[in-house]
């Protein structure tokens, strides 16, 4: 079975026209899609609205500059891009460096050279680990939020730490917001080293993540006391 290559895009942004023909036909000899922009507000038109593998865009544009146009690109797309300024200026190149050029190069350049330049981004990119986006397990309660796979929690955007058994004991009565949970149920739950001990101790516990969670004891948002049974989570 014959395997099918996804030919490579090019999108060159330069107001000069002859180099935009130029770079054109060497890179479409290298079996390169192109398309030629002349102006920095039709490049970002033009690379909003198409998949391109990489940008060669000059930095000296009509309309819209070409670190204008970057910035434009860069709120919406990583595609690589290869800056190109129109002379050796050491502050052209910190410019485009600087804001995360994939690479430059200064006229006046060799055709050969930008299509070898084109050829390293992209096997670069190419080469670049995959990275696996882990989804969190992430569960709201008013200002209150519980990431378990983060293992944090979070009380109006702010980082709350709890000991071991506090975080073990919101996020048993988080799983099960709104029932409540005797004594029992909680120390089996969070798997107590020592019941008797923890037994003694559990109002305390509570007590501390109410405090740490700024839930008033005398009016609770969040962890209830159920009289005569034990706790819940409101819900």
């Amino acid at each position: 079975m014959e395997t099918t290559i996804r030919q490579r895009r090019a999108l060159i942004v330069d107001d000069e026209k002859t180099i935009v023909e130029i770079l054109s036909r060497y890179l479409q000899d290298e079996g390169f899609a192109v398309t030629g922009v002349f102006d920095g507000a039709e490049a970002v038109t033009a690379a909003l609205a198409d998949a391109y593998d990489v940008i060669l865009l000059d930095l000296n544009l009509p309309t819209m500059s070409g670190v204008e146009v970057f910035k434009a690109i860069r709120k919406v797309s990583d595609v690589a891009i290869l800056m190109v300024t129109s002379r050796d200026d050491t502050v052209d190149r910190v410019v485009g460096l600087e804001l995360g050029a994939d690479d430059y190069i200064s006229k006046p350049f060799n055709p050969r050279e930008v299509v070898a330049r084109v050829k390293n981004i992209i096997n670069r990119v190419e080469r670049k680990p995959a990275v696996t986006r882990v989804s969190h397990d992430v569960q709201r309660a008013g200002d209150l939020e519980i990431d378990r796979t983060g293992h944090e929690v979070r009380v109006k955007g702010e980082l709350v730490k709890l000991t071991p058994m506090e975080y073990r004991i919101l996020d048993v009565l988080l799983r099960n917001s709104g029932a409540a949970l005797t004594r029992a149920q909680l120390l089996d739950s969070v798997s107590a080293d020592s019941t008797e001990v923890f037994d003694r101790t559990l109002d305390k516990h509570i007590a501390n993540l109410r405090h740490k969670i700024g839930d008033d004891p005398n009016r609770p948002r969040y962890i209830l006391t159920v009289h005569g049974i034990g706790y819940k989570f409101a819900e």
